[in-house]
């Protein structure tokens, strides 16, 4: 039998002031594999050397195309506005300090973007984060102590008067997309973090900044998709080779009165120091709190951190008294599996919730480590558990908290990624409001070796309007096994908290 040979037509368009023509050049090959490099997938967007006339050519026509907007704006900046590209944004803001179109996701230097994955607010970070790129090499090991106003940064969403933004963040409910801001809080807390971290270009390729996990964030109003947005955090807590950054959504309205009514969101972000070649904790610039608030933020988080530790060793003195507990829970689901005539009509089984989809991760969604971005992540697995919680409830959720989030592993370009979801359980003692707990897990998957890993677990809580319910009653979910049973305790444990 002959090799089968296929033929591929790869088009190449030459850009100048009136572009008409292209050229078509045929690449034939008898093994598909032969054209492309698994081990390395960032070698099939090396089309052009990044300093070849052509490819220069080519940044400056779709420069040229892709805003209308004013030149670049000094790179010093702290409030970054997110504007379109419909319309020219304002040269300056109410306060003297210069806007960043982030519309426009082609700027210098290009290398600062290895995966080029934007959105309105990405597109203003990755400049908020050249600065570093412009400054003299020193001292790798160098590490210096910076006060919470150096990373203090600040985004401003103009919904109210920009539609093409307003668009991008609108749900079918004409509701605010929350997986679109919890991606944006994870840019945010990665930019705060480099302003941090980093004291020259030479550090950049010795630090890698990971998000280890987020804690608990709470939905304290809703969020509208019509009125202008802000964002802003700063570096709260450092230890020897972590930091924790908190993040405030803030939106008034015209009936707020009190600043502190208009506090739609806290979250809070831990991120870890690496060395890039060992992978080995780094240590990281310290933090000196100036004003009050500064200081009670610090306390605050460093309260936060013991808890944290306190509660992993406690976790595992406890497993050993937790054999009641589960077979409690293991009871009713024995019935379910052994007598299902007999189960209880207002309960289901936690296998009976799951959803589950699949991707192959993308060079596009990578982040400056050339990993995939955890914003991305996380908001694949908040719109996975709406959609579980959609399902489970029959009406369209309510989402009131990120519960938890845990980054395990990293997340590589090309790895095969399962998020898969569930109902862990519910809580009913209030029927106006029953509560709806979402367990989202990821898995790196590597069908070549057989094998898979967890990379990151993430717990929602959603809620959902019982008048609009078709059964009018949420049902209470169930373990089948002693691993579910295990996963409910401990989240339940951690809730309490």
């Amino acid at each position: 039998m002959k090799t089968p040979r296929f033929i591929y037509a790869v088009t190449v368009t030459t850009l100048t002031k009136k572009p008409r023509y292209h050229t078509t050049r045929y690449l034939s090959s008898s093994n598909h594999n032969d054209s492309y490099n698994y081990q390395n997938p960032h070698k099939i967007l090396n089309l052009s050397p990044l300093n070849s006339p052509k490819f220069d050519l080519f940044i400056r026509s779709c420069r040229s195309y892709s805003s209308s907007g004013p030149s670049d704006p000094p790179f010093s900046v702290d409030k970054i506005s997110i504007a379109a590209t419909v319309s020219s944004p304002p040269d300056h803001h109410h306060d003297g300090v210069s806007a960043i179109d982030a519309g426009t996701s082609l700027r210098k230097p290009i290398s600062l973007w290895p995966g080029m994955y934007h959105s309105p607010v990405t597109n203003a970070l990755w400049q908020a984060r050249s600065i570093i790129f412009d400054s003299t090499a020193g001292d790798v090991n160098s590490v210096i102590s910076k006060t919470p106003s150096h990373s203090r940064t600040t985004i401003h969403y103009p919904f109210s008067s920009d539609y093409i933004l307003r668009e991008q963040y609108r749900n079918p409910w004409n509701g605010i997309r929350v997986g679109k801001l919890l991606e944006d809080l994870d840019a945010l807390a990665g930019t705060i973090s480099f302003k941090h971290c980093f004291n020259h270009a030479g550090m950049v390729e010795s630090l890698l900044l990971v998000t280890a996990s987020v804690d608990k964030m709470v939905i304290k109003k809703p969020i509208l998709v019509d009125t202008d947005l802000t964002i802003f955090g700063a570096v709260t807590w450092v230890g020897r080779s972590s930091m924790e950054i908190q993040l405030e959504v803030l939106q008034s309205t015209e009936e707020t009165s009190d600043p502190r009514d208009a506090q739609a969101l806290i979250a809070n972000f831990t991120f870890v120091g690496r060395d890039s070649k060992t992978s080995k904790p780094a240590i990281i610039n310290q933090i000196l709190p100036e004003t009050e608030k500064e200081k009670q933020l610090w306390k605050e988080a460093d309260e936060r951190n013991k808890l944290r530790k306190k509660r992993r060793v406690e976790q595992t003195k406890e497993i050993e008294n937790e054999t009641e507990r589960i077979n409690a829970l293991l009871a009713e689901g024995r019935v379910f599996i052994d007598m299902p005539a007999l189960a209880d009509r207002d309960s289901i089984l936690i296998q009976d919730t799951c959803l589950q989809n699949s991707l192959v991760c993308m060079p596009q969604q990578r982040n400056t480590h050339g990993r995939i971005f955890g914003g991305f992540l996380m908001r694949r697995a908040f719109e996975l558990a709406f959609a579980t919680a959609y399902a489970f409830a029959g009406s369209a959720p309510l989402f009131l908290e990120v519960d938890h989030v845990d980054f395990l592993k990293p997340v590589d370009v090309g790895n095969f990624l399962r998020f898969k979801s569930c109902v862990l359980f519910t809580e009913l003692e209030n029927p106006k409001q029953p509560l709806i707990n979402i367990e989202v897990v990821a898995h790196v998957t590597r069908p070549e070796l057989r094998s898979a890993e967890v990379s990151n677990k993430f717990y929602f809580t959603f809620t959902t309007n019982t008048d609009s319910i078709t059964n009018s009653k949420i049902r209470s979910v169930v373990p089948a096994t002693e691993e579910e049973a295990r996963r409910v305790v401990e989240r339940i444990d951690a809730e309490k908290c």
